[in-house]
Protein backbone atom coordinates (compact mmCIF):
# COMPACT_ATOMS: atom_id res chain seq x y z
CA UNK A 1 0.00 0.00 0.00
CA UNK A 2 1.60 3.47 -1.23
CA UNK A 3 1.40 6.51 0.83
CA UNK A 4 -0.07 9.64 -1.08
CA UNK A 5 2.70 12.69 0.15
CA UNK A 6 1.34 14.84 -2.17
CA UNK A 7 1.54 18.72 -1.24
CA UNK A 8 -2.18 19.26 -1.78
CA UNK A 9 -3.09 15.77 -0.10
CA UNK A 10 -0.91 16.39 2.98
CA UNK A 11 -1.96 20.49 3.48
CA UNK A 12 -5.42 18.78 3.05
CA UNK A 13 -4.79 15.65 5.38
CA UNK A 14 -3.40 18.15 8.29
CA UNK A 15 -4.80 18.78 11.81
CA UNK A 16 -6.90 21.41 11.91
CA UNK A 17 -4.32 23.76 13.89
CA UNK A 18 -1.55 22.89 11.20
CA UNK A 19 -3.97 24.19 8.73
CA UNK A 20 -4.51 27.08 10.72
CA UNK A 21 -1.31 27.81 10.88
CA UNK A 22 -0.42 27.35 7.07
CA UNK A 23 -3.26 29.38 6.73
CA UNK A 24 -1.66 32.25 8.54
CA UNK A 25 1.77 31.69 6.94
CA UNK A 26 0.49 31.90 3.31
CA UNK A 27 -2.16 35.71 4.09
CA UNK A 28 1.25 37.11 5.63
CA UNK A 29 3.26 36.06 2.68
CA UNK A 30 0.42 37.48 0.55
CA UNK A 31 0.25 40.84 2.20
CA UNK A 32 4.39 40.97 2.48
CA UNK A 33 4.70 40.68 -1.21
CA UNK A 34 2.13 43.73 -1.60
CA UNK A 35 3.91 45.70 0.92
CA UNK A 36 7.16 44.81 -1.24
CA UNK A 37 5.73 45.79 -4.49
CA UNK A 38 3.68 48.68 -3.22
CA UNK A 39 7.32 49.72 -1.74
CA UNK A 40 9.70 49.34 -4.31
CA UNK A 41 7.36 51.08 -6.86
CA UNK A 42 7.26 53.86 -4.45
CA UNK A 43 10.43 54.67 -3.46
CA UNK A 44 11.23 54.28 -6.81
CA UNK A 45 9.24 57.28 -8.03
CA UNK A 46 10.49 59.23 -4.56
CA UNK A 47 14.52 58.43 -6.13
CA UNK A 48 13.06 59.93 -9.31
CA UNK A 49 11.37 63.22 -8.31
CA UNK A 50 14.13 64.28 -5.94
CA UNK A 51 16.26 63.87 -8.92
CA UNK A 52 13.68 65.74 -10.97
CA UNK A 53 13.58 68.43 -8.40
CA UNK A 54 16.77 69.15 -7.88
CA UNK A 55 17.45 69.50 -11.42
CA UNK A 56 15.18 71.91 -11.16
CA UNK A 57 16.00 73.73 -7.83
CA UNK A 58 19.76 73.92 -9.03
CA UNK A 59 18.88 75.43 -12.25
CA UNK A 60 19.33 79.06 -11.62
CA UNK A 61 15.79 80.11 -11.38
CA UNK A 62 14.16 82.47 -9.19
CA UNK A 63 12.59 80.15 -6.31
CA UNK A 64 9.40 82.21 -6.15
CA UNK A 65 8.76 80.97 -9.47
CA UNK A 66 9.30 77.46 -8.50
CA UNK A 67 7.24 77.94 -5.34
CA UNK A 68 4.60 78.70 -7.89
CA UNK A 69 4.88 76.19 -9.86
CA UNK A 70 5.24 73.53 -7.38
CA UNK A 71 2.08 74.90 -5.56
CA UNK A 72 -0.11 74.88 -8.88
CA UNK A 73 0.77 71.19 -9.72
CA UNK A 74 -1.77 69.04 -9.54
CA UNK A 75 -1.88 65.98 -6.87
CA UNK A 76 -0.27 65.82 -3.44
CA UNK A 77 3.14 67.27 -3.13
CA UNK A 78 5.43 64.87 -1.86
CA UNK A 79 9.18 63.99 -1.54
CA UNK A 80 12.07 66.66 -1.55
CA UNK A 81 9.15 69.04 -3.00
CA UNK A 82 7.12 69.27 0.13
CA UNK A 83 9.90 70.44 1.98
CA UNK A 84 10.80 73.64 -0.04
CA UNK A 85 6.97 74.10 -0.45
CA UNK A 86 6.62 74.32 3.15
CA UNK A 87 9.91 76.31 3.99
CA UNK A 88 9.12 78.61 1.47
CA UNK A 89 6.21 79.20 2.11
CA UNK A 90 6.56 79.90 6.02
CA UNK A 91 9.41 81.95 5.07
CA UNK A 92 7.53 84.54 2.94
CA UNK A 93 4.73 84.69 5.46
CA UNK A 94 7.17 85.62 8.36
CA UNK A 95 8.46 87.95 6.09
CA UNK A 96 5.48 90.38 4.98
CA UNK A 97 5.03 91.03 8.69
CA UNK A 98 6.04 94.33 10.12
CA UNK A 99 9.34 94.50 11.82
CA UNK A 100 10.04 90.95 10.96
CA UNK A 101 13.39 89.52 12.88
CA UNK A 102 15.69 87.95 10.49
CA UNK A 103 16.58 84.99 12.82
CA UNK A 104 12.96 84.51 13.71
CA UNK A 105 12.11 84.04 10.04
CA UNK A 106 15.03 82.16 9.40
CA UNK A 107 14.04 79.35 12.26
CA UNK A 108 10.81 79.23 11.25
CA UNK A 109 11.00 78.22 8.10
CA UNK A 110 13.65 75.38 9.07
CA UNK A 111 11.11 73.94 11.23
CA UNK A 112 8.44 74.30 8.85
CA UNK A 113 10.88 71.94 6.43
CA UNK A 114 11.69 69.63 9.40
CA UNK A 115 7.69 68.93 10.17
CA UNK A 116 7.72 68.49 6.37
CA UNK A 117 10.48 66.02 6.78
CA UNK A 118 9.05 63.91 9.20
CA UNK A 119 5.93 63.59 7.66
CA UNK A 120 8.16 62.01 4.61
CA UNK A 121 9.63 60.11 7.53
CA UNK A 122 6.77 58.77 8.35
CA UNK A 123 5.09 57.99 4.60
CA UNK A 124 8.05 56.09 3.47
CA UNK A 125 8.58 54.02 6.07
CA UNK A 126 5.08 53.36 6.72
CA UNK A 127 4.38 49.19 6.98
CA UNK A 128 7.96 48.63 7.05
CA UNK A 129 7.36 47.34 10.65
CA UNK A 130 4.88 44.68 9.30
CA UNK A 131 7.73 43.55 7.25
CA UNK A 132 10.03 42.84 9.94
CA UNK A 133 7.35 41.44 12.38
CA UNK A 134 6.78 38.93 8.91
CA UNK A 135 10.39 38.22 8.85
CA UNK A 136 11.10 37.27 12.54
CA UNK A 137 7.63 35.76 13.33
CA UNK A 138 7.35 33.56 10.74
CA UNK A 139 9.59 31.21 11.22
CA UNK A 140 8.54 30.80 15.23
CA UNK A 141 5.14 30.19 13.42
CA UNK A 142 6.16 27.62 11.01
CA UNK A 143 8.14 25.37 13.93
CA UNK A 144 4.92 25.79 16.15
CA UNK A 145 3.02 24.18 13.12
CA UNK A 146 5.98 21.65 12.71
CA UNK A 147 6.24 20.76 16.59
CA UNK A 148 2.37 20.35 16.99
CA UNK A 149 2.04 18.21 13.73
CA UNK A 150 4.77 15.79 15.10
CA UNK A 151 3.24 15.67 17.91
CA UNK A 152 0.02 14.40 16.59
CA UNK A 153 2.15 12.28 14.56
CA UNK A 154 3.36 10.19 17.26
CA UNK A 155 0.88 10.54 19.50
CA UNK A 156 -1.68 7.98 16.71
CA UNK A 157 1.24 5.72 17.43
CA UNK A 158 0.33 5.16 20.74
CA UNK A 159 -2.67 3.01 19.67
CA UNK A 160 -0.76 0.83 17.45
CA UNK A 161 1.00 -2.71 18.09
CA UNK A 162 3.56 -2.17 15.45
CA UNK A 163 4.40 1.23 14.05
CA UNK A 164 6.20 1.63 10.29
CA UNK A 165 7.39 4.32 8.76
CA UNK A 166 4.55 4.51 6.56
CA UNK A 167 2.69 5.20 9.16
CA UNK A 168 4.33 8.27 10.75
CA UNK A 169 5.91 9.66 7.51
CA UNK A 170 2.54 11.53 6.30
CA UNK A 171 2.35 13.35 9.65
CA UNK A 172 6.13 14.18 9.84
CA UNK A 173 5.89 15.63 6.36
CA UNK A 174 2.56 17.66 6.27
CA UNK A 175 4.11 19.37 10.02
CA UNK A 176 7.66 20.33 7.84
CA UNK A 177 5.22 21.82 5.14
CA UNK A 178 4.71 24.83 7.99
CA UNK A 179 8.19 25.49 8.82
CA UNK A 180 8.77 25.44 4.76
CA UNK A 181 6.06 28.16 4.73
CA UNK A 182 7.37 30.11 7.37
CA UNK A 183 10.68 30.14 5.64
CA UNK A 184 9.02 31.47 2.71
CA UNK A 185 7.18 34.25 4.49
CA UNK A 186 10.24 34.85 6.50
CA UNK A 187 13.21 35.34 3.50
CA UNK A 188 11.74 38.00 1.49
CA UNK A 189 10.54 39.72 3.93
CA UNK A 190 13.98 40.34 5.90
CA UNK A 191 15.61 40.96 2.97
CA UNK A 192 12.60 43.83 1.21
CA UNK A 193 13.00 45.33 4.69
CA UNK A 194 17.49 45.90 5.06
CA UNK A 195 16.92 46.76 1.70
CA UNK A 196 13.94 49.44 1.76
CA UNK A 197 15.19 50.61 5.08
CA UNK A 198 18.68 51.31 3.35
CA UNK A 199 16.70 53.30 0.58
CA UNK A 200 14.58 54.91 3.03
CA UNK A 201 17.68 55.69 4.90
CA UNK A 202 19.27 57.59 2.35
CA UNK A 203 16.59 59.16 0.59
CA UNK A 204 16.20 60.91 4.03
CA UNK A 205 19.96 61.77 4.30
CA UNK A 206 19.28 63.18 0.83
CA UNK A 207 15.89 65.04 2.00
CA UNK A 208 18.16 66.66 5.15
CA UNK A 209 21.12 67.88 2.70
CA UNK A 210 18.79 69.29 0.69
CA UNK A 211 17.01 71.39 4.02
CA UNK A 212 20.19 72.24 5.28
CA UNK A 213 20.82 73.80 2.06
CA UNK A 214 17.90 75.87 1.01
CA UNK A 215 18.48 76.65 4.75
CA UNK A 216 21.57 78.41 3.35
CA UNK A 217 19.84 80.28 0.55
CA UNK A 218 17.15 81.43 2.88
CA UNK A 219 20.00 82.83 5.49
CA UNK A 220 21.57 84.91 2.48
CA UNK A 221 18.24 85.86 1.51
CA UNK A 222 17.76 87.17 5.12
CA UNK A 223 21.49 89.01 4.90
CA UNK A 224 20.80 90.77 1.94
CA UNK A 225 17.00 92.18 2.41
Amino acid sequence: MTTDLSLMHLVLGASPVVQAVMLLLLLLSVASWAIIFHKWKLLGGARTEAERFEDRFWSGGDLAGLYQSVSAGEGEVQGMADIFEAGFKEFARLRKQPNADASATLEGAQRAMRVALSREEDRLEHNLSFLATVGSTSPYIGLFGTVWGIMNAFSALGNVHQATLGMVAPGIAEALIATAMGLFAAIPAVVAYNRFSNDVERLISRYDNFLEEFSSILHRQVLGS
